[in-house]
């Protein structure tokens, strides 16, 4: 995924309101950015961080800027959830992913389940449907990538849905997408929301698969890399 326009570098001051952040620009000028996650994103809000922003070109937008990438530890970070979905159906396209190769069509946002929408729906004349959840993953904690950042009833709704879609004869995926590249391989956070973890360990026994892949992020483009294993 390539950025339509070129980033700003900053310096995060904070983030509140889960959806604000406040940015200061080179030239000394402090603007409001929208943050596009809804996660805690442990590890990732310290002030003083170096930042990227991405201009907001809608004219309807109440904000300038959007939160794009954050540094940590020497690395770029993806914290924007918009775009996950795209990169994954791209690499699909491209053949990049291999457990999800040979469907001669994808859907978007197809209504599915309890009041749903799965992300990615695959579709071929000669194979069941599958449907793909992607979920954005930006903790890391030691070597592993982990998710959640925080409890999430919609993920656990999630994953409870796949495996209805799997009792059904369709074949079920989750996908998680990891928005940077120092990490080895990937666990889930059961410490932050064992509800979750509980339920994917039951999804996983109905049926569903789950994949992780890891991105390289620059300040240009956003592009998956490298599967890492799933330890758990």
């Amino acid at each position: 995924m390539e950025f339509k326009a070129p980033l700003q570098k900053a310096t995060l001051l904070r983030r509140y309101k889960r959806f604000l952040s406040d940015m200061l620009l080179p030239n000394g000028t402090t603007v409001v950015a929208h943050c596009a996650n809804s996660g805690s994103m442990l590890g990732l809000t310290e002030p003083g961080s170096e930042v990227w922003l991405s201009p907001n070109t809608n004219p309807k937008a109440k904000l300038d800027w959007r939160w794009e990438l954050v540094r940590t530890d020497g690395n770029l970070v993806g914290i924007n959830t918009a775009h996950p979905n795209r990169i994954v159906e791209a690499a699909i396209e491209e053949g990049e992913i291999a457990e999800l190769k040979g469907y001669e069509n994808i859907r978007r946002e197809v209504k599915y389940g309890v009041n749903s929408r799965i992300d990615l729906l695959l579709e071929d004349p000669d194979k069941e449907p599958c449907f793909v959840e992607v979920k954005n993953v930006t903790l890391k904690r030691e070597n592993y990538a982990e998710f959640p950042d925080a409890v999430t009833k919609r993920g656990e709704k999630h994953l409870r849905e796949l495996a209805c879609m799997r009792a059904d004869g369709s074949r079920a995926l989750m996908f998680y997408l990891v928005q940077r590249s120092d990490c080895n391989s990937f666990r889930l956070a059961a410490d932050i929301d064992p509800t979750y973890a509980k339920t994917f360990f039951e999804a996983r026994d109905a049926g569903v698969e789950a994949v992780c892949y890891a991105c390289d992020v620059s300040p240009s483009n956003i592009k998956i890399i490298r599967q890492i294993p799933i330890d758990c």
